[in-house]
């Protein structure tokens, strides 16, 4: 009998949390969810920018919820996913995917510098995903996906001590979290982007060519990845096609990590 793989795909009657959802890959996410016909909610630091991002999604014909939250804050995190569950009637999906970047070299960077970063992209989905599991496991399952990076894998140019460490940490804490929720119904797996050509990085490019020469000089497939893409690989972790996958970190690099 030939498997129907559209519904392995499809997020029909699920509910996802996005958080970082107001921006970038966050966004992209979002959309992917509800063109794939999940209810999705939209967490960000940013008040008008998460309302006005549901706003766009719900015209756009999905069904989106908006949800203010700082993901260093416990008693955030709590309320966060207590709420949208309750708003949407249900979470079976988390995209831990909240994060910033502050770059110095090592031997300048400030411990405020250090500690930022550490909050927010390692703390800060610890946070997610603790929570995010307290629901799942009285809820008997869900599926947890992490934004980790290439950075945690192989380094990179000088300024990212602090944030290769978070990702880091977020690829390992993703290994530990799957098994000791694999027999409890709930998968915890990680998306390692490389360059993507977000708003930012398009940015960075067109004050510079030389970081556009630069990128895709070292990216295998000789370009940047699309935020879309990095959305693509979401949807495949947060679908049925993936329910025997847990524990993983997939690089959507171009190529990067294995022409290093």
């Amino acid at each position: 009998m030939i498997q129907d793989y559209n519904n392995l795909f499809s997020l029909e009657g699920k509910h996802a949390l996005v958080t970082g959802g107001a921006q970038g890959l966050g966004l992209s996410i979002a959309e992917a969810f509800c063109a794939a016909g999940a209810v999705v909610t939209v967490a960000d630091i940013n008040a008008e920018a998460v309302e006005k991002t549901a706003e766009e999604l719900r015209a756009q014909g999905g069904k989106a919820f908006s949800v203010v939250c700082d993901v260093s804050k416990e008693e955030q995190v709590a309320k966060a996913i207590n709420d949208c569950a309750e708003k949407m009637g249900g979470l079976e999906i988390v995209v831990a995917n909240a994060g910033v970047s502050v770059r110095a070299p090592a031997e300048e960077m400030t411990l405020e510098q250090w500690s930022r970063v550490i909050d927010i992209d390692l703390k800060g989905v610890f946070l997610c995903d603790r929570e995010a599991g307290r629901y799942m496991l009285a809820h008997k399952g869900g599926s947890i996906i992490n934004m980790s990076s290439i950075i945690g894998i192989v380094g990179n140019t000088t300024g990212n001590s602090n944030y290769a460490a978070a990702k880091g940490g977020v690829s390992s804490m993703t290994k530990v979290m799957a098994v000791e929720w694999a027999q409890r119904g709930i998968r915890v797996n990680a998306i390692a982007p490389g360059q993507t050509a977000t708003k930012l990085i398009e940015g960075l490019m067109e004050a510079s060519p030389d970081t556009r020469k630069y990128f895709e000089a070292h990216i295998p497939m000789g370009r940047l990845g699309k935020p879309c893409e990095i959305a693509s690989a979401a949807l495949f972790l947060a679908s049925d096609a993936t329910s025997f996958v847990t524990g993983q970190t997939i690089a959507v690099d171009g190529g990067i990590t294995i022409a290093f």
